[in-house]
């Protein structure tokens, strides 16, 4: 099935076209209505009138990261707050949040591409879906809600948690799709195994899963679990949440929706375009958002981008898996985790020495964080209620800051493994093979 034949199967010329208009116009919005990027664009000595087709693109500046945090909390809102309808934020190194906001007609365009992503699937307005992302200020749980109610089906907005409910519920309200993290998906699962109930009682058939890095060894994994068949979503905060793009029933590459998020991949180092089908990393430029226009945003995602028609009948492009970061951000239980957050954590405890060493891994199909840290010498004791104090004073302040509660482990003085070169702060065993 597909949502929206006119612009998913649309011919390349008329979508280049297409994007030429769009960038054209969101172009001169921000050069009007956002002196961030109106300052970006004088430096370079470029003008609206620059920008004639999607192939200038390559000329307008590039938008990371920082420049979100920078402009914390609406520096970068190129329209009046009071058509501002919505905000999102997701966390960032200082702890203070990333955020975004949304017109009307953001909300419309974002329903719209999930819209897609859902009809790609397989769902339609007969069937119930179970949102199990979490609601809130993160995108995920109202991203997929919308898109749930645009292609008229019914959302059970359970949000993330609560695992006996969600199980009761699914199976009592009849839910033909689940939406969460590919891990919590495995939690799942292996609850439902657990508790005896045969899946045959439910009448799940369809997974949308995203906000966190999966394989095809937990598609399989999930597909086998839950009896399903399970699907990526692609998507980020700066950009719009999920709904940049989603599998369809080929699953061979991630489809863009390049008439509202324009694509283009980059060497990380030398910024300069790829060779087509090149592995680089991804820069999104949004061609249609009002509230919030990312212009030339660097994903930090490596991938690939692939321009021919899919079997599907679809002509968006497809993105490959996404191979690794050209930054040194985790994702851990679909939360974005920076060792600078918890190193700024540290160092503004006198209690801890500068050392420190992040843990992840993957236990019962879900994500484990533990943070060991080095206690200075002069307030280490045997005293055990001494150390449970500290541990728990700094487990509270990592998670005020990253929304994420840490496993602390206090160790001795000079136990860490110093390092003469670049320290080691990060120990990942995930296997995503």
């Amino acid at each position: 099935m597909i949502w929206n034949e006119t612009i998913e199967c649309m011919n390349r010329e008329d979508m280049r076209k297409l994007q030429g208009i769009r960038l054209r116009r969101v172009v001169e919005h921000v050069y009007h209505n956002s002196s961030f990027y109106r300052k970006k664009m004088q430096e370079l000595g470029l003008t609206p009138n620059d920008i004639q087709t999607i192939d200038d693109i390559v000329k307008l500046p590039f938008t990371v990261k920082q420049d979100l945090r920078d402009n914390y909390p609406f520096g970068l809102m190129a329209v009046p707050m009071s058509e501002i309808v919505r905000l999102h934020a997701s966390s960032g190194t200082t702890g203070k949040p990333i955020v975004v906001g949304y017109t009307r007609k953001d909300l419309s365009i974002w329903a719209e591409v999930v819209s897609r992503c859902l009809t790609a699937y397989g769902f339609s307005k007969n069937d119930a879906v179970q949102v199990s992302y979490g609601y809130g200020l993160f995108t995920g749980g109202l991203g997929l809600h919308g898109g749930v109610e645009n292609i008229g089906g019914t959302v059970i907005p359970m949000s993330s948690g609560n695992t006996q409910k969600q199980i009761q519920l699914m199976h009592d309200f009849g839910a033909k799709g689940l939406a969460c993290t590919p891990s919590y998906a495995l939690y799942l699962a292996e609850t439902i195994r657990k508790s005896g109930v045969s899946l045959d009682e439910f009448q799940l058939r369809i997974g949308v899963f995203g906000a966190e890095p999966w394989t095809e060894n937990m598609r399989k994994e999930l597909e086998e679990k839950l009896n399903i068949k399970a699907y990526d979503i692609y998507g980020l905060t700066e950009i719009c949440g999920p709904g940049v793009g989603g599998e369809c029933e080929c699953q061979n590459g991630t489809h863009l929706w390049e008439d509202h998020f324009f694509p283009e991949i980059v060497d990380p180092v030398t910024l300069q375009p790829v060779e087509p089908g090149q592995q680089g990393e991804l820069v999104l430029t949004t061609l249609t958002k009002e509230g919030m226009p990312m212009i030339r945003y660097r994903t930090r995602d490596l991938t690939t981008l692939n321009y021919e028609k899919c079997d599907c009948g679809r002509t968006a492009v497809r993105m490959g898996r996404i191979m690794g970061r050209s930054d040194d951000m985790l994702i851990i239980r679909g939360v974005n985790v920076f060792p600078s957050q918890v190193e700024s954590v540290i160092l503004e405890m006198p209690e801890f020495e500068a050392q420190y060493l992040i843990v992840v891994d993957r236990v019962n199909n879900t994500d484990t964080f533990q943070i060991q840290v080095e206690v200075r010498p002069e307030y280490y004791t045997d005293e055990m209620n001494k150390l449970l104090a500290l541990k728990k004073k700094i487990a509270n302040r990592i998670q005020s800051v990253i929304g994420l509660q840490p496993d602390i482990k206090i160790v001795e003085p000079c136990t860490i493994e110093r390092s003469m070169g670049k320290a080691k702060h990060v120990i990942d065993n995930r296997k995503l093979v």
